[in-house]
Protein backbone atom coordinates (compact mmCIF):
# COMPACT_ATOMS: atom_id res chain seq x y z
CA UNK A 1 0.00 0.00 0.00
CA UNK A 2 2.83 2.39 0.90
CA UNK A 3 4.53 1.70 -2.45
CA UNK A 4 1.26 2.45 -4.27
CA UNK A 5 1.00 5.85 -2.55
CA UNK A 6 4.61 6.67 -3.43
CA UNK A 7 4.01 5.60 -7.02
CA UNK A 8 0.84 7.68 -7.36
CA UNK A 9 2.48 10.79 -5.92
CA UNK A 10 5.65 10.38 -8.00
CA UNK A 11 3.67 9.89 -11.20
CA UNK A 12 1.05 12.62 -10.80
CA UNK A 13 3.44 15.30 -9.54
CA UNK A 14 6.03 14.42 -12.17
CA UNK A 15 3.48 14.62 -14.97
CA UNK A 16 2.21 17.98 -13.74
CA UNK A 17 5.75 19.38 -13.35
CA UNK A 18 6.77 18.34 -16.88
CA UNK A 19 3.59 19.88 -18.31
CA UNK A 20 4.16 23.19 -16.51
CA UNK A 21 7.87 23.39 -17.37
CA UNK A 22 7.19 22.66 -21.04
CA UNK A 23 4.47 25.31 -21.17
CA UNK A 24 6.76 27.90 -19.53
CA UNK A 25 9.72 27.21 -21.84
CA UNK A 26 7.47 27.22 -24.92
CA UNK A 27 6.10 30.60 -23.86
CA UNK A 28 9.56 32.03 -23.09
CA UNK A 29 10.98 30.96 -26.43
CA UNK A 30 8.03 32.28 -28.44
CA UNK A 31 7.25 35.49 -26.57
CA UNK A 32 10.46 36.41 -24.75
CA UNK A 33 11.32 35.50 -21.17
CA UNK A 34 10.71 39.06 -20.01
CA UNK A 35 7.01 38.57 -20.79
CA UNK A 36 6.60 35.47 -18.63
CA UNK A 37 4.62 36.54 -15.56
CA UNK A 38 3.78 33.12 -14.19
CA UNK A 39 5.37 31.34 -11.26
CA UNK A 40 8.30 29.04 -11.99
CA UNK A 41 7.15 25.40 -11.70
CA UNK A 42 8.56 23.43 -8.79
CA UNK A 43 9.23 19.71 -8.56
CA UNK A 44 8.20 18.79 -5.01
CA UNK A 45 9.15 15.10 -5.03
CA UNK A 46 12.57 15.17 -3.35
CA UNK A 47 11.09 13.68 -0.14
CA UNK A 48 10.28 10.56 -2.19
CA UNK A 49 13.75 10.18 -3.70
CA UNK A 50 15.27 7.75 -1.22
CA UNK A 51 12.25 5.44 -1.23
CA UNK A 52 12.09 5.49 -5.04
CA UNK A 53 15.83 4.82 -5.31
CA UNK A 54 15.47 1.80 -3.01
CA UNK A 55 12.61 0.50 -5.16
CA UNK A 56 14.81 1.06 -8.24
CA UNK A 57 17.59 -1.05 -6.70
CA UNK A 58 15.09 -3.83 -5.94
CA UNK A 59 13.82 -3.70 -9.51
CA UNK A 60 17.39 -4.03 -10.80
CA UNK A 61 18.07 -6.99 -8.55
CA UNK A 62 14.83 -8.63 -9.76
CA UNK A 63 15.53 -7.81 -13.43
CA UNK A 64 12.25 -5.92 -13.54
CA UNK A 65 13.34 -2.42 -14.52
CA UNK A 66 10.84 -2.15 -17.39
CA UNK A 67 7.86 -2.39 -15.02
CA UNK A 68 9.53 -0.01 -12.59
CA UNK A 69 10.20 2.48 -15.39
CA UNK A 70 6.50 2.47 -16.34
CA UNK A 71 5.40 3.23 -12.77
CA UNK A 72 8.26 5.59 -11.93
CA UNK A 73 9.32 7.56 -15.02
CA UNK A 74 12.82 8.93 -14.39
CA UNK A 75 13.41 12.50 -13.25
CA UNK A 76 16.45 14.56 -12.41
CA UNK A 77 15.47 17.26 -9.92
CA UNK A 78 14.05 15.05 -7.13
CA UNK A 79 17.14 12.86 -6.92
CA UNK A 80 19.66 15.72 -6.71
CA UNK A 81 20.08 15.16 -2.94
CA UNK A 82 21.07 11.51 -3.63
CA UNK A 83 23.88 12.62 -5.94
CA UNK A 84 25.81 14.50 -3.28
CA UNK A 85 29.35 13.07 -3.11
CA UNK A 86 28.30 10.32 -5.56
CA UNK A 87 27.99 12.11 -8.91
CA UNK A 88 30.89 11.99 -11.34
CA UNK A 89 31.63 13.16 -14.84
CA UNK A 90 31.08 10.70 -17.69
CA UNK A 91 33.21 11.61 -20.68
CA UNK A 92 34.82 10.50 -23.95
CA UNK A 93 31.78 8.60 -25.23
CA UNK A 94 32.67 6.83 -28.48
CA UNK A 95 30.28 4.88 -30.69
CA UNK A 96 31.58 1.43 -31.69
CA UNK A 97 28.83 -0.39 -33.63
CA UNK A 98 25.20 -1.51 -33.34
CA UNK A 99 24.15 -0.64 -29.77
CA UNK A 100 27.67 -0.53 -28.35
CA UNK A 101 29.76 2.37 -27.02
CA UNK A 102 32.82 2.92 -24.84
CA UNK A 103 33.07 5.68 -22.23
CA UNK A 104 35.16 6.94 -19.31
CA UNK A 105 34.19 8.07 -15.82
CA UNK A 106 36.19 10.81 -14.14
CA UNK A 107 37.85 13.98 -15.41
CA UNK A 108 41.39 14.44 -16.71
CA UNK A 109 42.78 15.12 -13.22
CA UNK A 110 41.03 12.18 -11.54
CA UNK A 111 41.54 8.42 -11.53
CA UNK A 112 39.45 7.23 -14.44
CA UNK A 113 37.65 4.03 -15.32
CA UNK A 114 36.74 2.86 -18.82
CA UNK A 115 33.54 0.92 -19.52
CA UNK A 116 31.94 -0.85 -22.46
CA UNK A 117 28.16 -0.49 -22.81
CA UNK A 118 26.63 -3.15 -25.09
CA UNK A 119 22.86 -2.63 -25.30
CA UNK A 120 22.22 -2.39 -21.53
CA UNK A 121 25.13 -4.53 -20.34
CA UNK A 122 28.05 -2.68 -18.79
CA UNK A 123 31.56 -4.17 -18.64
CA UNK A 124 34.45 -2.62 -16.75
CA UNK A 125 37.60 -2.38 -18.91
CA UNK A 126 41.32 -2.36 -18.06
CA UNK A 127 41.88 0.03 -15.14
CA UNK A 128 45.09 1.32 -16.78
CA UNK A 129 43.15 3.01 -19.59
CA UNK A 130 43.44 6.78 -19.14
CA UNK A 131 41.62 8.04 -22.24
CA UNK A 132 39.76 6.76 -25.29
CA UNK A 133 39.36 8.57 -28.61
CA UNK A 134 37.90 7.81 -32.03
CA UNK A 135 38.63 9.14 -35.51
CA UNK A 136 36.01 11.17 -37.37
CA UNK A 137 35.85 8.47 -40.07
CA UNK A 138 37.05 4.90 -40.65
CA UNK A 139 36.59 3.57 -37.07
CA UNK A 140 40.10 4.15 -35.78
CA UNK A 141 40.35 4.08 -31.97
CA UNK A 142 43.04 5.55 -29.73
CA UNK A 143 43.62 4.15 -26.23
CA UNK A 144 45.96 5.87 -23.80
CA UNK A 145 47.63 3.85 -21.06
CA UNK A 146 50.73 4.63 -18.98
CA UNK A 147 53.03 6.69 -21.21
CA UNK A 148 51.65 5.23 -24.43
CA UNK A 149 48.87 5.72 -26.96
CA UNK A 150 47.85 2.69 -29.03
CA UNK A 151 45.91 3.04 -32.29
CA UNK A 152 43.56 0.29 -33.46
CA UNK A 153 41.63 -0.25 -36.68
CA UNK A 154 38.21 -0.91 -35.21
CA UNK A 155 37.42 -1.49 -31.55
CA UNK A 156 39.58 -4.38 -30.31
CA UNK A 157 40.88 -4.61 -33.86
CA UNK A 158 44.33 -4.63 -35.40
CA UNK A 159 47.02 -2.50 -33.73
CA UNK A 160 48.12 -0.12 -36.50
CA UNK A 161 50.26 2.42 -34.63
CA UNK A 162 51.75 3.20 -31.24
CA UNK A 163 53.11 6.41 -29.75
CA UNK A 164 55.43 6.50 -26.73
CA UNK A 165 54.84 9.79 -24.93
CA UNK A 166 57.69 12.04 -23.86
CA UNK A 167 57.04 15.60 -22.76
CA UNK A 168 53.27 15.05 -22.50
CA UNK A 169 53.47 11.90 -20.37
CA UNK A 170 52.31 13.57 -17.14
CA UNK A 171 49.44 15.48 -18.72
CA UNK A 172 45.89 14.44 -17.85
CA UNK A 173 44.08 13.90 -21.13
CA UNK A 174 40.97 15.98 -21.77
CA UNK A 175 40.43 14.52 -25.22
CA UNK A 176 42.13 12.25 -27.77
CA UNK A 177 41.36 12.63 -31.48
CA UNK A 178 43.18 10.22 -33.82
CA UNK A 179 43.46 10.94 -37.54
CA UNK A 180 41.45 8.68 -39.84
CA UNK A 181 44.54 6.74 -40.94
CA UNK A 182 46.00 6.47 -37.42
CA UNK A 183 49.15 8.38 -38.40
CA UNK A 184 48.69 11.28 -35.96
CA UNK A 185 46.71 12.26 -32.87
CA UNK A 186 45.45 15.51 -31.40
CA UNK A 187 46.13 15.36 -27.67
CA UNK A 188 44.11 17.89 -25.68
CA UNK A 189 45.31 18.68 -22.14
CA UNK A 190 45.23 21.58 -19.69
CA UNK A 191 48.99 21.87 -20.30
CA UNK A 192 48.53 22.55 -23.99
CA UNK A 193 47.14 20.95 -27.14
CA UNK A 194 49.60 18.76 -29.06
CA UNK A 195 49.85 17.16 -32.46
CA UNK A 196 51.43 13.76 -31.84
CA UNK A 197 53.19 11.94 -34.66
CA UNK A 198 55.95 9.33 -34.85
CA UNK A 199 58.57 12.06 -34.99
CA UNK A 200 57.39 14.66 -32.50
CA UNK A 201 54.96 15.94 -29.90
CA UNK A 202 54.30 19.36 -31.33
CA UNK A 203 52.62 22.02 -29.20
CA UNK A 204 50.03 23.60 -31.50
CA UNK A 205 48.14 25.59 -28.86
CA UNK A 206 48.78 27.95 -27.20
CA UNK A 207 51.79 29.48 -28.94
CA UNK A 208 54.48 31.56 -27.24
CA UNK A 209 54.40 34.14 -30.00
CA UNK A 210 56.25 36.81 -28.01
CA UNK A 211 58.98 34.40 -26.87
CA UNK A 212 58.39 35.21 -23.20
CA UNK A 213 60.89 33.55 -20.85
CA UNK A 214 58.49 32.52 -18.07
CA UNK A 215 55.70 31.49 -20.46
CA UNK A 216 53.90 28.17 -19.92
CA UNK A 217 51.23 26.47 -22.05
CA UNK A 218 48.82 26.03 -19.12
CA UNK A 219 45.24 26.65 -20.26
CA UNK A 220 41.64 26.32 -19.06
CA UNK A 221 38.52 25.31 -21.00
CA UNK A 222 40.85 23.63 -23.52
CA UNK A 223 38.99 22.42 -26.61
CA UNK A 224 39.81 21.17 -30.09
CA UNK A 225 38.30 19.35 -33.02
CA UNK A 226 39.30 17.82 -36.34
CA UNK A 227 37.42 18.05 -39.63
CA UNK A 228 35.95 14.78 -40.81
CA UNK A 229 38.30 14.69 -43.80
CA UNK A 230 41.22 15.60 -41.48
CA UNK A 231 42.19 18.68 -43.52
CA UNK A 232 41.66 21.11 -40.64
CA UNK A 233 42.30 21.26 -36.90
CA UNK A 234 40.62 23.81 -34.63
CA UNK A 235 41.99 24.74 -31.20
CA UNK A 236 40.97 27.17 -28.49
CA UNK A 237 40.77 27.84 -24.75
CA UNK A 238 39.61 30.38 -22.19
CA UNK A 239 42.38 32.88 -22.93
CA UNK A 240 42.99 32.42 -26.66
CA UNK A 241 40.62 32.73 -29.62
CA UNK A 242 39.80 29.70 -31.71
CA UNK A 243 42.37 29.14 -34.46
CA UNK A 244 41.97 27.07 -37.62
CA UNK A 245 45.09 25.06 -38.49
CA UNK A 246 46.04 22.82 -41.37
CA UNK A 247 46.66 19.10 -40.84
CA UNK A 248 50.28 19.84 -39.84
CA UNK A 249 49.35 22.39 -37.20
CA UNK A 250 50.08 25.58 -39.13
CA UNK A 251 47.71 28.52 -38.52
CA UNK A 252 45.28 29.34 -41.34
CA UNK A 253 42.79 31.65 -39.62
CA UNK A 254 41.17 32.75 -36.38
CA UNK A 255 37.67 33.13 -34.98
CA UNK A 256 37.16 35.68 -32.23
CA UNK A 257 34.83 34.94 -29.32
CA UNK A 258 31.39 36.57 -29.51
CA UNK A 259 30.87 35.87 -25.80
CA UNK A 260 33.68 35.96 -23.20
CA UNK A 261 35.64 32.70 -23.44
CA UNK A 262 36.19 30.23 -26.33
CA UNK A 263 34.74 26.96 -25.06
CA UNK A 264 33.78 24.46 -27.79
CA UNK A 265 34.17 23.76 -31.53
CA UNK A 266 32.76 21.26 -34.03
CA UNK A 267 32.61 20.67 -37.78
CA UNK A 268 29.43 19.78 -39.63
CA UNK A 269 29.23 16.16 -40.71
CA UNK A 270 30.15 17.11 -44.30
CA UNK A 271 32.74 19.72 -43.15
CA UNK A 272 30.74 22.46 -44.91
CA UNK A 273 30.56 24.53 -41.73
CA UNK A 274 32.57 25.03 -38.54
CA UNK A 275 30.83 26.13 -35.36
CA UNK A 276 32.56 27.69 -32.36
CA UNK A 277 31.06 28.45 -28.96
CA UNK A 278 32.21 31.03 -26.44
CA UNK A 279 30.72 31.34 -23.00
CA UNK A 280 30.07 33.70 -20.10
CA UNK A 281 29.09 32.03 -16.82
CA UNK A 282 26.34 29.53 -17.75
CA UNK A 283 25.43 31.09 -21.08
CA UNK A 284 27.13 31.55 -24.43
CA UNK A 285 27.01 32.23 -28.15
CA UNK A 286 27.63 29.75 -30.97
CA UNK A 287 28.49 30.95 -34.46
CA UNK A 288 29.21 29.14 -37.73
CA UNK A 289 31.46 29.92 -40.69
CA UNK A 290 31.40 28.22 -44.09
CA UNK A 291 34.16 26.04 -45.51
CA UNK A 292 35.25 28.62 -48.09
CA UNK A 293 36.31 30.83 -45.16
CA UNK A 294 38.53 28.35 -43.29
CA UNK A 295 41.70 29.51 -45.01
CA UNK A 296 42.30 33.11 -44.01
CA UNK A 297 39.42 33.34 -41.54
CA UNK A 298 39.60 36.55 -39.51
CA UNK A 299 36.47 36.88 -37.41
CA UNK A 300 36.75 39.79 -35.03
CA UNK A 301 35.74 39.23 -31.41
CA UNK A 302 32.49 40.79 -30.13
CA UNK A 303 31.62 42.13 -33.58
CA UNK A 304 28.46 41.57 -35.59
CA UNK A 305 29.34 40.44 -39.09
CA UNK A 306 27.93 38.85 -42.22
CA UNK A 307 30.98 36.57 -42.17
CA UNK A 308 29.31 34.23 -39.69
CA UNK A 309 25.91 32.73 -38.94
CA UNK A 310 24.53 32.87 -35.40
CA UNK A 311 23.63 29.30 -34.50
CA UNK A 312 22.55 29.96 -30.91
CA UNK A 313 22.70 32.86 -28.43
CA UNK A 314 22.02 31.05 -25.16
CA UNK A 315 24.07 27.90 -24.59
CA UNK A 316 27.39 27.38 -22.90
CA UNK A 317 28.22 24.25 -24.90
CA UNK A 318 30.08 21.44 -23.13
CA UNK A 319 29.61 18.60 -25.62
CA UNK A 320 28.24 18.07 -29.08
CA UNK A 321 27.99 15.85 -32.10
CA UNK A 322 27.28 16.38 -35.78
CA UNK A 323 24.33 14.52 -37.28
CA UNK A 324 23.75 14.34 -41.04
CA UNK A 325 22.22 17.81 -41.47
CA UNK A 326 22.31 19.30 -37.99
CA UNK A 327 24.17 19.57 -34.69
CA UNK A 328 23.22 18.24 -31.26
CA UNK A 329 24.72 20.39 -28.51
CA UNK A 330 24.69 19.89 -24.73
CA UNK A 331 24.81 22.81 -22.32
CA UNK A 332 25.55 23.85 -18.75
CA UNK A 333 21.90 23.65 -17.72
CA UNK A 334 21.43 19.99 -18.67
CA UNK A 335 19.68 20.53 -22.01
CA UNK A 336 20.58 18.95 -25.32
CA UNK A 337 19.38 20.93 -28.32
CA UNK A 338 19.47 20.40 -32.08
CA UNK A 339 20.23 23.19 -34.56
CA UNK A 340 20.50 23.27 -38.31
CA UNK A 341 23.30 25.13 -40.12
CA UNK A 342 21.17 28.29 -40.37
CA UNK A 343 20.70 28.49 -36.62
CA UNK A 344 17.15 27.18 -36.43
CA UNK A 345 16.49 25.24 -33.24
CA UNK A 346 14.95 21.90 -34.24
CA UNK A 347 14.25 20.55 -30.77
CA UNK A 348 15.34 20.61 -27.12
CA UNK A 349 15.37 17.84 -24.54
CA UNK A 350 16.17 18.14 -20.83
CA UNK A 351 18.40 15.53 -19.16
CA UNK A 352 19.67 17.10 -15.94
CA UNK A 353 23.00 18.55 -14.94
CA UNK A 354 25.81 19.87 -17.16
CA UNK A 355 26.27 17.67 -20.24
CA UNK A 356 29.74 16.09 -20.22
CA UNK A 357 29.76 13.91 -23.34
CA UNK A 358 27.75 12.42 -26.17
CA UNK A 359 28.03 10.10 -29.14
CA UNK A 360 25.68 9.30 -32.00
CA UNK A 361 25.19 6.01 -33.84
CA UNK A 362 26.29 5.96 -37.48
CA UNK A 363 22.67 5.83 -38.66
CA UNK A 364 21.85 8.91 -36.55
CA UNK A 365 19.01 7.15 -34.71
CA UNK A 366 20.53 6.52 -31.27
CA UNK A 367 22.15 9.13 -29.06
CA UNK A 368 24.04 8.45 -25.85
CA UNK A 369 24.43 11.56 -23.70
CA UNK A 370 26.11 11.82 -20.31
CA UNK A 371 26.19 14.41 -17.57
CA UNK A 372 28.23 15.49 -14.55
CA UNK A 373 25.39 13.98 -12.49
CA UNK A 374 26.99 10.58 -13.11
CA UNK A 375 24.06 9.59 -15.33
CA UNK A 376 24.31 8.19 -18.86
CA UNK A 377 21.18 8.47 -21.02
CA UNK A 378 20.35 6.39 -24.09
CA UNK A 379 17.87 8.07 -26.43
CA UNK A 380 16.13 6.81 -29.54
CA UNK A 381 15.76 9.96 -31.63
CA UNK A 382 12.46 10.75 -33.38
CA UNK A 383 10.96 7.46 -32.21
CA UNK A 384 8.06 8.98 -30.28
CA UNK A 385 7.89 9.93 -26.63
CA UNK A 386 7.83 7.20 -24.05
CA UNK A 387 5.83 8.98 -21.37
CA UNK A 388 4.22 12.23 -20.27
CA UNK A 389 7.16 13.13 -18.02
CA UNK A 390 9.51 14.21 -20.81
CA UNK A 391 10.79 17.77 -20.51
CA UNK A 392 11.44 19.19 -23.95
CA UNK A 393 9.76 19.40 -27.35
CA UNK A 394 11.66 16.64 -29.16
CA UNK A 395 9.97 13.44 -30.24
CA UNK A 396 12.46 11.18 -28.48
CA UNK A 397 12.24 7.98 -26.48
CA UNK A 398 14.70 7.59 -23.62
CA UNK A 399 15.29 3.84 -23.65
CA UNK A 400 17.01 3.91 -20.26
CA UNK A 401 19.45 5.83 -18.10
CA UNK A 402 22.33 4.42 -16.06
CA UNK A 403 23.22 5.81 -12.64
CA UNK A 404 26.99 5.40 -12.55
CA UNK A 405 27.74 6.76 -9.10
CA UNK A 406 30.78 6.61 -6.87
CA UNK A 407 30.69 4.14 -3.99
CA UNK A 408 27.60 2.35 -5.28
CA UNK A 409 27.84 -1.46 -5.33
CA UNK A 410 26.65 -1.50 -8.94
CA UNK A 411 25.43 0.61 -11.85
CA UNK A 412 21.68 1.11 -11.60
CA UNK A 413 19.50 1.01 -14.70
CA UNK A 414 16.41 3.22 -14.70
Amino acid sequence: MQNTKIQEEWFSKGEQYAKEINEMVDFGEKNGWENWKGKEPEDTRSHLAEAVFNLLKTANQNYDTETFRTHFPPAHTPIIPLMENKAQSIEQLQFIADEKIVFMTGTSYEKRQAYLLDHDRVTKLDENIQAVGKSKQDNVFAIATDGKISIYKGWAGELINEFQLGQTIESGITELIPFNDGSKIILVTSFGIYLISKNEERLIHPLNEDNEEDWTPDIDMENATLSHDNSYIVVGDQSYDHRILDANGNTLGSIGAQSSYPHFCLFAKDDSQLITNSCHFYNGITIGINSDQYVGADIEAYTESDDYTIIDEEMRVYAGTAAKNYYILGDAYGYIKAFDKDGNQLWRHFLGSTISGMTLSDDGKTLWAAAHSGILHKLKLDQGRRDTHTIGNGNHNEEFRLLIWKDEPQIWKW
